[in-house]
């Protein structure tokens, strides 16, 4: 018995890949998913190889995953895929403390953040 299987969230020419808690603030890793955004997939991959940001590494592992995903489950051509959607949302945030002048203390916060990276198969007219 069970239940119905759910439906896919994504249409049939789209692949996704996530990653959770990456250690970088959302706004540096915002800059990064925005230098991505609409590129063809091997010049996404290009751009973070040679970026000298530490989260590239990273974003271009999640990016490296989604077009796997693409190739392996859902049968799309590598050669068409574009990085359609990179999106940053927030993680949870690690809150320390430090010790400052004349026995007070300064809040220190260490954000975490979450990445979802889907590619999409070109259209043959548009390519």
């Amino acid at each position: 018995m069970g239940k119905p299987k759910s439906p896919r969230r994504l249409a049939d020419n789209e692949a996704m890949a996530y990653a959770r808690a990456l250690r970088v603030s959302p706004q540096k890793l915002n800059l990064i998913a925005q230098s991505i955004r609409g590129l063809n997939v091997e010049k996404a991959l290009a751009q973070l190889s040679f970026s000298r940001r530490r989260c590239a590494g990273a974003v271009r592992k999640v990016l490296q995953s989604a077009v796997a995903n693409a190739e392996n489950n859902h049968a799309l051509d590598v050669d068409h895929l574009i990085v359609a959607e990179a999106t940053v949302g927030r993680g949870l945030v690690m809150k320390r403390w430090r010790a400052r002048a004349r026995g007070r203390i300064a809040r220190v916060i260490k954000p975490f953040s979450n990445l979802t990276v889907i590619v999409r198969e070109r259209d043959e007219e548009v390519a």
